[in-house]
């Protein structure tokens, strides 16, 4: 009797799993971790809200920071005004392009970033989300060293993603997980509406 021999595909999942399976093992150090999700590409809070629904999963406590769309209605503010273990801060100002003030920006964003200040500091918080995060560096409507300080001195067990383009070197540094999306192609570009649900 003839033994069957293993296919190419057994034989390179076989190889693949032995892989992974090492790498798990390998993978023994437990702490909290940093996730930066920056770049051009659509997606960003996107990625935040599913994290958040993950930890909603997990009966975990979230805080949300948003910066610079403060003033959008969205169908995740509507969810999450209505989870009891989320709570929200919003940046009391739209776009910067719409508000073209930069004084009242910046007086606007230190007032957001004192309420992210209480959040990382706070140990009944396991994942803060800094929505938008990266445009405060950016703008300087915030220090960044400040930011940094807060992100390295939070309670150990506590969580952080941070989205927004431009991604400084310095937040880069500090993440742990760091995924640049990129834009290959945009619904916008070709004039078509945010859609409801879907964009907003």
């Amino acid at each position: 009797m003839f033994k069957k021999v293993p296919s190419d595909h057994k034989c390179r999942m076989r190889r693949k799993k032995a892989h992974i399976d090492a790498r798990i093992e390998q993978a023994n150090i437990d702490k909290s971790v940093i996730i930066l999700l920056t770049g051009n590409g659509k997606g960003k809070s996107s990625s935040a809200l599913g994290m958040i629904c993950r930890a909603l999963g997990y009966n975990m406590q979230i805080a949300v920071v948003k910066f610079l769309k403060g003033v959008q209605d969205t169908g995740e503010d509507i969810f999450l005004a209505q989870q009891p273990s989320v709570q929200t801060t919003f940046m009391k100002t739209g776009f910067t392009w719409d508000t073209q003030d930069k004084e009242y920006d910046t007086k606007m964003a230190l007032e957001a970033w004192q309420h992210a200040e209480h959040y990382l500091s706070n140990k009944t918080i396991d994942l803060v989300v800094l929505d938008e995060l990266t445009y405060m560096i950016n703008y300087k409507y915030l220090d960044e060293q400040i930011i940094i300080n807060a992100l390295n001195n939070r309670p150990s067990h506590q969580h952080i993603v941070i989205t927004g383009r431009a991604a400084s070197k310095a937040l880069i540094d500090c993440a742990d997980t760091v995924s640049d999306i990129k834009d290959i192609k945009h619904a916008f570009k070709a004039n078509i509406k945010a859609q409801k649900g879907i964009d907003f």
